[in-house]
Order: C-alpha cells, then sequence, then structure tokens
C-alpha cells in the first residue's frame, strides 16, 4: 500500500528489454536509506518489487502485461519518474489509500495557471470514468490528488506550487500520457451493489440505484 505522497522524483537510467518484460534502473536517492530486495516502490504510481539495488540506483524487474497496461512501455532512459516507498504502519495517511495497481492511462490535455496554483485536464477513459468523482480522490503518476472538476471526457485537478514543482507533472507536454489509479472504495462499493443485484443484469450504478441503496 502507498499513500500518494511523493518522497522524490528519479531518473530512469536505463530499461532493457528481457524474457517476457524488462528491466528497470531508477537513479535516485532518498528511497534508497532503508531500502532491501523485495521491498516495494511506487514508480510512477505502479507498484514494483525492488530486486536490486546500490548507493545511487535500484532495478526493478517489470512484467510483460505491466508494460501493456501503463506508460512504461512509452518511459526512456532519462525520464523523470515519482517514487514512493511502501506505506509502513507507523506512516501518516497524508493522501489516500493506493495499491499501485493501475487501471488505465490518460491522456494529458491541457494545463492552465491562476496565480501560483495550476488546472490540469486530461482526457479519461469511458469504462474509468465512473470510479471518479467530484472532490474525490485519483492517483495520477502515483500522486494523490482531489478531483476538481469531472465531465463526460475529461478530468480535471487543481495542483498546489509544492506537487507541481516536485513532481514530473512539470515536465508534462500536451498528448503525454499518465498512470491513473482510482479510488479502490468505489470498486469495492460497485462490488457490493452488484453482487446484492446479481440476479438483475440490467442494473448498472446510476443515481437512482445510489439513492435506492442509501448513498444518496
Amino acid at each position: 500500500m502507498f499513500t500518494g505522497i511523493i518522497e522524490e522524483t528519479g531518473v530512469v537510467k536505463s530499461l532493457k528489454s528481457c524474457t517476457n518484460g524488462a528491466k528497470m534502473v531508477v537513479t535516485c536517492a532518498r528511497v534508497l536509506s532503508d531500502v532491501k530486495v523485495g521491498d516495494s516502490i511506487a514508480i510512477n504510481g505502479v507498484c514494483q518489487t525492488v530486486v536490486s539495488f546500490d548507493k545511487n540506483s535500484f532495478c526493478v524487474d517489470i512484467s510483460e502485461e505491466t508494460l501493456n497496461v501503463t506508460t512504461f512501455k512509452n518511459v526512456k532512459q532519462g525520464d523523470i519518474v515519482n517514487l514512493e516507498r511502501a506505506l509502513t504502519l507507523n506512516s501518516r495517511l497524508g493522501g489516500h489509500i493506493v495499491t499501485g495497481h493501475v487501471d488505465c492511462i490518460a491522456e494529458f490535455f491541457q494545463i492552465e495557471k491562476f496565480g501560483e496554483f495550476y488546472n490540469l485536464q486530461f482526457k479519461i477513459p469511458q469504462n474509468v470514468l465512473k470510479y471518479i468523482v467530484y472532490k474525490g480522490s485519483v492517483t495520477i503518476n502515483g500522486i494523490s490528488l482531489t478531483v476538481a472538476d469531472i465531465t463526460d471526457e475529461y478530468l480535471n485537478v487543481a495542483i498546489i506550487p509544492h506537487t507541481f514543482n516536485n513532481t514530473n507533472l512539470l515536465n508534462l507536454k500536451r498528448g503525454d500520457f499518465v498512470n491513473i489509479e482510482t479510488d479502490i472504495l468505489a470498486k469495492y462499493i460497485e462490488k457490493m451493489l452488484l453482487l446484492k443485484h446479481k440476479d438483475d443484469t440490467t442494473q448498472d450504478i446510476s443515481m437512482e440505484f445510489l439513492k435506492e441503496n442509501g448513498f444518496v
């Protein structure tokens, strides 16, 4: 588990294809302070296992499935990535519960600046939009963010200067893709409600459905 609070950014030192996947080496500093083989580190919001490390970097094995469903398939040497170590029992949960299991990738559409603050807009696949709600939580490249606005096609998040300047959101260009993880609570609610109505194959999540089940 993670919190979505980025500890530092690292640099992709290498990404080499291998049988059924790839090996990635990331240069960094802070997350290496107590690292061990077998530890979990989220790279751009993707939970990965450390297989080796030295004083300046760590290495992970990336499965073919992970390459297919995340932005890792487009990663290049020199790319900046967001890093977070797994949550410990004595850690503050500053963001929200993040599993490191990416739901989809989304296209960065535009950025607007309001004083020192930023509004970023992303185009989200329709099958994932149902898990995202106004003022709810969403993880973008591993960063825990609050949904500022949502339409039938786009997700908007408001970014404070510290987050913008200390993550790889700073480097986004229109047309770039990011990893999206929705709030796991939405998935559990859907599962419970659909199981309750499993005999009704036409039942779907709607405002009326939520009202009937006491969620609104």
